[in-house]
């Protein structure tokens, strides 16, 4: 089945709903009244994806065939509440879904950190754990289909992030 749905909420997804926000869950149930069908979510909120994910029903995430997001302030790992929130996120997604493929974003130079290079924001693509159909990992990057976000500097995945070995 398929959804063509042009409706537009003039609000932010959030933790909680409210005048201004509105959750992930109100907001797919607001749109998509009476279908449990499979969905597609790529999202880009500025650093609040972690609360999002975190606030997100069980029921919904699996409902989410593919996830597209871009994660902010990865240069922030080395605080210990911001390493928690994003770990319990991650935790979060990788309950139902897992990473398939990521992609540093270039705009802003990588934080240089203990031997480590850091970019500061990353999309991930997750998919249903269901859809698996293979469970080998990528070990060349970039990826042939990866374009740089911006033609200034290229930024390749520091492999601490893909070969297991820091």
């Amino acid at each position: 089945m398929s959804i063509n749905s042009s409706i537009f909420l003039n609000t932010f997804i959030g933790t909680t709903s409210d005048d201004e926000f509105t959750t992930l869950d109100n907001w797919v149930t607001s749109s998509l009244p009476e279908t449990d069908c499979d969905l597609l979510l790529q999202i880009d909120i500025e650093g609040y994806e972690y609360e999002v994910f975190l606030s997100t029903s069980g029921t919904l995430m699996r409902r989410f065939r593919i996830i597209v997001a871009e994660f902010h302030q990865l240069d922030q790992l080395w605080s210990w509440p911001f390493f928690k929130l994003a770990g319990r996120a991650f935790d979060r997604i990788l309950q139902t879904h897992t990473c398939v493929h990521i992609h540093p974003n270039n705009f802003f130079r990588p934080l240089q950190k203990q031997g480590l290079s850091i970019p500061r924001a990353m999309e991930f693509t997750f998919l249903r754990n269901d859809r698996l159909e293979s469970s080998s990992y990528q070990d060349r990057f970039p990826h042939p289909l990866d374009f740089d976000n911006t033609g200034s500097s290229p930024l390749v995945l520091p492999q601490c992030w893909y070969g297991g070995v820091l």
